[in-house]
């Protein structure tokens, strides 16, 4: 299951607004793979941190999650703001995690040079 981040936020906020959001959180848990993409690149409000943090909680241990961002890892603290809730996270993403940090130019960059 892929989302681009923001839009998955949006997408949480709505259903619970329609009383769909622990429909869309179970069947989250249940995907064997889910892919968070430009994660950072919008603020990450109270209701998008409890978000995450459901969605974090429900898969970890259990099931892959892949976090695609140009955000460093050391300033994720800070974009997710209150230290608890933070805190709570990254001790779930961080230390259970496998890290790819890709160098060089822009993939997009160079496939549009090269037209």
């Amino acid at each position: 299951m892929y989302y681009n981040t923001a839009r998955f936020f949006d997408l949480a906020k709505l259903a619970k607004l329609q009383g769909t959001y622990y429909k869309l959180i179970k069947r989250i848990q249940k995907t064997e793979l889910l892919i968070f993409d430009d994660f950072g690149l919008a603020n990450i409000d109270q209701q998008a941190k409890n978000v995450l943090m459901d969605v974090i909680e429900e898969r970890h241990e259990s099931s892959s999650t892949i976090i695609a961002t140009q955000i460093p890892v050391a300033s994720w603290h800070g974009l997710i703001g209150e230290s608890t809730a933070a805190d709570a996270i990254l001790d779930r993403i961080v230390f259970s995690s496998h890290r790819i940090e890709l160098e060089g130019e822009s993939f997009r960059r160079k496939k549009q040079l090269s037209h």
